[in-house]
């Protein structure tokens, strides 16, 4: 009998249908601060609970959980989608081909954080399953698929191990602007590193960003109160409107973050005659920051850049982090010291021509990121003469 049938794989209807320690044991094993806060159990029924998921999403969460004798050893963050928005890794076109040709995208499977384009682990595992439990996992998802005539399955910012373990999946790579810790002492430090030029121009946007007229704060745990959270709606709100039409998650989000993961969380603020103007979110992981959200009630220079990425990489070199991950997109961020880097997504379709239609496009696009990621590494801040004195 092949192992895997040893082994009973089920979806649920909700990641809070699993008790918080049976699913932290495979997302957080061990203990402590988590590697991804974004697949533990509190962030993911923070979700659900608020609304941001569920019935009138689109995002309908269906966790699939692998048990071995009664116990949870392997579990993942799927849901049935029947649109491709707040993925980060988009299949519009694949959509638009297929539907063209007469058939139905939608519903699919998706395994990811909803609206979260954060790499991390996304078959979830005990310590000694990690072997077997993303291959039921991805056999799970590959029956399913098959059983319900769906026409696909996603895993979207996985990590590179993964991608390079799931047989007769189609791998996908595309690209992230992340800053990695050198071993900086502290913010200055990493200006060291820059060309001379680029050293200059970075201390002159962060004056006149600080140069706002106000404050800047960082807060995280018990520092953050339930009024912050009301400013940063309204910043949620403004931005969520101009970029996605309306904001994808709810007002009730906020407040179970509060609740349940202020810990988790760093809020950076700007403050001007006392009131809260500008606000980025960042989550805390064991060894990266991620960036996540921004707002702001007024427009002042440069002020975006410096709560985001500035201010994200003081806190990293205080706390030690070896890197933040910015989210998605963004040019920008090359030249404030955010380097190209490789994010992986795997992909089932179940029609064997469409397939083979799709593994040729990710065979060009894989060597055209490739290329890109040299290019703009190429272009960054950082110097090339290691004699190069500032000025």
């Amino acid at each position: 009998m092949d192992a895997l049938d040893e082994l009973e794989v089920s979806l649920l209807n909700g990641v809070a249908d699993v008790a918080a320690p049976d699913w932290d044991a495979c997302a957080n094993p061990g203990g402590g601060v988590p590697v991804d806060p974004f697949t533990t159990h509190r962030f993911l029924t923070a979700l659900e609970r608020s609304g941001s998921v569920g019935q009138g999403t689109g995002w309908a969460p269906r966790p699939m959980v692998v048990r071995a004798g009664g116990r949870v050893v392997a579990v993942a963050p799927l849901y049935v989608k029947t649109h491709s928005q707040g993925e980060y890794i988009f299949d519009h076109s694949w959509a638009d081909a297929w539907e063209r040709a007469g058939g139905n995208y939608y519903p699919k499977l998706q395994v990811a954080v909803p609206f979260t384009p954060a790499t991390g682990r996304r078959f979830l595992c005990a310590p000694g399953w990690e072997g077997a439990g993303p291959a039921a996992l991805l056999a799970g998802m590959e029956r399913v698929v098959a059983q319900n005539g769906l026409s696909s399955a996603h895993v979207t910012f996985c990590t590179a191990d993964e991608a390079g373990a799931a047989p007769g999946w189609l791998h996908r790579v595309t690209q992230q602007f992340h800053w990695v810790n050198r071993g900086f002492a502290s913010y200055d430090d990493f200006l060291a590193a820059l060309s001379s030029r680029k050293r200059k121009a970075l201390r002159k946007e962060r004056a006149v960003a600080q140069g706002f007229g106000g404050t800047i704060r960082a807060l995280t745990g018990d520092e953050l109160r339930p009024e912050h959270w009301d400013a940063f709606w309204q910043f949620y709100q403004d931005t969520g409107s101009r970029k996605w039409g309306r904001p994808y998650l709810t007002r009730a989000f906020f407040d179970e973050v509060h609740a349940t993961m202020r810990g988790d969380v760093l809020l950076v603020l700007a403050e001007r005659g006392g009131q809260p103007i500008a606000g980025a979110l960042n989550f805390i992981g064991r060894d990266t920051l991620f960036g996540r959200y921004w707002g702001c009630t007024e427009d002042h220079p440069f002020l975006h850049f410096e709560l985001c990425y500035h201010q994200a990489i003081d806190w990293a070199i205080a706390q030690g982090l070896a890197r933040v991950e910015a989210g998605a997109q963004g040019e920008h961020k090359l030249a404030r010291g955010y380097l190209p880097s490789p994010v992986h997504s795997l992909h089932w379709i179940a029609d064997h021509g469409f397939r083979d239609a799709v593994d040729r496009y990710l065979q060009a696009e894989r060597a055209a990121v490739g290329e890109e990621i040299e290019v703009m590494t190429a272009y960054g801040p950082f110097r090339r003469n290691q004699g190069e004195h500032d000025e």
